[in-house]
């Protein structure tokens, strides 16, 4: 946090310069509130818009479905807003997949309300679980490297999976759950790249010593593939309840389910990262950007959200500290050595190497690919 003489809050949301990209208005309001009404606000529809986009989407979905075993494939982490999509495809009777990516880091409230949601739906279940081994070391040459973005290797793990299985299953619809409501704001310099695999590559040869062999590789060549076949992702969140309060209230009574206390606390690792690791190494609280995006839909007020920040995550000491030394002995680290890691000073991704223009040039073949084979079928059909 910067010292007091330069601390600034926006007027609006509770958004601050913790976020050192942060810039303000000759009122006070913040730039990720300027940007929610310039970008976010028209792309949220009404009550009539989102009851009409969700029965095209139904219908779509569905016809690109017949004659295939499933019509859609839906990642689930446990969490509300991937439970939630789960609960809108068994009431659509969509026929799905469910896939889960097993990190090691499950809380067993998750695998818990994950089996419930399963007994509920009848849906079959693909459980992809990576190597721990693997894994570990993994996320461990990532606190290493000092770098602020320690979710790459599970967010990039779960974004690389699904669009495999989506083509080994023949599934032509990816059903996924972004809440641009609650979800859209993020501090300048918070996060990372999640396709990044140069950057993983470089930082895991750098500090890691155990070959990737079971996590996920979503390779250019699949990513043809995936584009070529014209698989299709959809927000299903656009077209259906963003409240929060009401959609845990429907997956309590409908799938069983019960909540974590914290955004998040279906993996303990995510909750570690966001309540220990980024608030004492990088001085900020990533709920600040949560609670924006909330302030902004209307879903609460800028001294409800200041309540919630000034409650600490923990309910005591003794949680943290038990949550503390549990995450750093699976990961396999001496309180010694963790300690180290958070006295290091933090290092860009950029400090590693990372896509750049290799990816740039691969994202234009395929487009180019695209952009033929189009035209090869308009030829056709003339």
């Amino acid at each position: 946090m910067p010292d007091q003489a330069s601390y600034r809050i926006c007027s609006r949301c509770v958004m601050d310069t913790s976020d050192t990209g942060i810039s303000f208005d000759t009122q006070g309001v913040c730039c990720h509130c300027q940007r929610f009404d310039r970008e976010i606000r028209p792309r949220i529809l009404s009550p009539q818009k989102r009851a009409e986009g969700l029965r095209d989407l139904i219908a779509r979905v569905k016809r690109k479905g017949q004659g295939r075993k499933y019509d859609c494939l839906i990642g689930l982490s446990g969490g509300v807003d991937s439970s939630y999509v789960v609960y809108l495809a068994k009431k659509h009777d969509l026929r799905s997949i469910v896939v889960h990516f097993d990190n090691g880091w499950d809380s067993e409230l998750a695998v818990k309300n994950i089996e419930n949601i399963i007994k509920k739906t009848g849906f079959d279940y693909f459980n992809y679980i990576v190597d721990w081994e693997e894994f570990r070391d993994l996320q461990k040459s990532y606190f290493r490297a000092s770098v602020v973005d320690v979710e790459v290797p599970t967010d990039m793990g779960i974004f690389s999976l699904i669009p495999k299985l989506a083509m080994k299953f023949r599934v032509k619809n990816i059903l996924f759950g972004t809440n641009i409501e609650t979800e859209s704001t993020m501090g300048m310099s918070w996060n990372f790249d999640k396709w990044d695999r140069s950057n993983l590559e470089d930082i895991h040869k750098r500090f890691g010593s155990v070959p990737l062999k079971t996590f996920p590789y979503y390779s250019p060549i699949q990513r043809l593939l995936y584009r070529w076949r014209d698989v299709r992702l959809n927000n299903i969140l656009l077209y259906d309840e963003c409240d929060y309060g009401k959609m845990k209230a429907v997956l309590r009574e409908e799938m069983d389910w019960r909540d974590y206390g914290v955004k998040h606390g279906e993996s303990i690792f995510t909750k570690f990262y966001q309540s220990y690791f980024l608030p004492r190494k990088f001085k900020f609280d990533k709920r600040r950007a949560h609670l924006c995006d909330r302030i902004n839909s209307g879903h609460l007020t800028r001294d409800q959200a200041l309540e919630v920040l000034a409650k600490p995550v923990y309910e005591s000491a003794e949680q943290e500290k038990q949550e503390f030394e549990y995450v750093i002995s699976k990961l396999g680290f001496t309180e010694e050595e963790f300690d180290a890691i958070m006295r290091a000073p933090p290092r860009p991704h950029g400090d590693f190497i990372t896509n750049g223009l290799y990816g740039s040039v691969i994202d234009r073949f395929v487009l180019l690919l695209l952009r033929l084979r189009r035209r090869l079928l308009r030829t056709q059909t003339e």
